[in-house]
């Protein structure tokens, strides 16, 4: 585990994210920083496309669940 210096007002911004989504403020620099580095190698896809990889990469009941609702 490394220490990551960020700006005072993003912090501020991320602590305010993290109790609107009921995470941690490590959490949700977790969640920004997986969701910027696959927006960066998949600019192509829309922010909900880029949490359907997040979700279906950690889970296979998810990923049936996700299938279900897929267009055919």
């Amino acid at each position: 585990m490394g220490i990551v210096k960020i700006d005072e007002e993003l912090h501020e911004e991320l602590r305010l994210a993290s109790k609107a989504m009921s995470r941690s403020i490590n959490a949700q620099a977790e969640h920004w920083l997986r969701m910027g580095m696959l927006a960066e190698l998949y600019p192509d896809k829309t922010y909900q496309e880029l949490t359907r990889m997040l979700l279906g990469a950690h889970s296979s009941t998810i990923r049936k669940i996700l299938h279900e609702f897929e267009p055919a």
